[in-house]
């Protein structure tokens, strides 16, 4: 007969067992740090926090990723460096900040007026052959892209009602460095490189008259409609990627099953940020259009082609730079010209 003392340790171990088998969760076999390019708090930063959550209880726990906010571990331009040496194992940002190491980041991460809606641009990812060239591009690096998302059409806010590209002429537009410089450039406006934490004080100062920034309810959020009461909605120039990647080594040796489900998470998420930072645009919009001292407006057409004409020169030079480069600018022009987009 068994003693009260082996009794009561097997009634416990069998307690024990049967919680360690109701909890998955208890030690996942997968545990990674990705950084994002945003700070905590942001629409897109919770929509993140979102998908690394979707992705633990979709693994049933196996897999547990804590998501960091901009410059947390390196600096916005340094990420890539870091995911491919294993610092972080994975990022969700804007490539455009790698351009300097490959003129193709750029193109693939943020070709200006190349898109009317977020959706194209999904659809050419997905489905066009946009991430099989991020892949061709990034691999090489040591990381790979598991889906590509898209924070949706940027507002432009302007001290000065922008209801044509020759409104544009003279116009001091905030912009970084590269392709969205040059393309204002050819535009006729005045571009000025700022960094995104002055673009408020560049507008109260006088120092900008307009600025390339971010989306609506985000530059409204911030109080830039404060001074900039002509912002533009939808926006006619800028869309950028958020590309999710991760360390090539630490993909390749997943198991199917998590990389599907990685996939999944993934492509859900990138819909899901689409459609959120809709809504909170649509509701931002609606507010603006009851202020008397604000005007969105929208573009006509017919402009937003004009744009997309000068844009596409500053294309064609970019798909010079090298074979990669070359090969994304005839990817795109193909999906546009296919489907009537150009």
């Amino acid at each position: 007969m068994p003693s009260r003392f082996s009794l009561n340790t097997l009634m416990l171990s069998t307690a024990v067992a049967a919680t360690l088998m109701a909890s998955p969760s208890w030690a996942a076999e997968y545990e990674w740090t990705f950084q994002t390019s945003e700070t905590a708090g942001e629409p897109q930063f919770e929509v993140k926090k979102a998908w690394a959550d979707n992705i633990k209880t979709m693994s049933d726990g196996r897999i547990a990723i804590e998501i960091l906010p901009v410059n947390a571990v390196v600096q916005a331009n340094q990420t890539l460096d870091a995911v491919s040496s294993g610092i972080l194992q994975g990022h969700l940002t804007d490539p455009s900040y790698f351009s300097g190491q490959n003129p193709a980041f750029g193109m693939l991460g943020n070709l200006v007026g190349a898109w009317g809606d977020p959706l194209e641009y999904l659809e050419y990812m997905q489905h066009g052959g946009g991430e099989e060239l991020y892949n061709e591009l990034v691999e090489p690096y040591g990381v790979h892209l598991i889906g590509a998302g898209a924070t949706g059409l940027e507002s432009f806010v302007s001290k000065r009602p922008i209801r044509t590209v020759d409104d544009l002429k003279g116009l001091k537009v905030r912009a970084p460095e590269g392709m969205v410089y040059n393309i204002f450039q050819k535009a006729g406006a005045a571009p000025v490189n700022l960094p995104g934490s002055e673009v408020y004080t560049g507008l109260e100062k006088g120092v900008i008259d307009a600025a390339d920034y971010t989306v609506f309810a985000t530059n409204d959020d911030q109080g830039l409609h404060s001074f900039a009461k002509y912002p533009s909605y939808p926006g006619f120039h800028s869309l950028p990627m958020v590309a999710v990647s991760m360390n090539k080594d630490i993909w390749d040796g997943l198991p199917a099953d998590l990389k599907a489900i990685m996939e999944t998470a993934t492509d859900s998420m990138a819909y899901d940020m689409v459609f959120t930072l809709k809504a909170r645009d649509l509701k931002a919009v609606s507010a603006a259009r009851a202020n008397p001292d604000v005007e969105v407006i929208d573009m006509a057409p017919e402009e937003r082609a004009k744009f997309r004409r000068i844009a596409q020169q500053e294309w064609k030079v970019w798909a010079e730079k090298n074979e990669l480069t070359g090969k994304v600018y005839e990817s795109v022009v193909s999906f546009l010209t296919e489907r009537n987009l150009m």
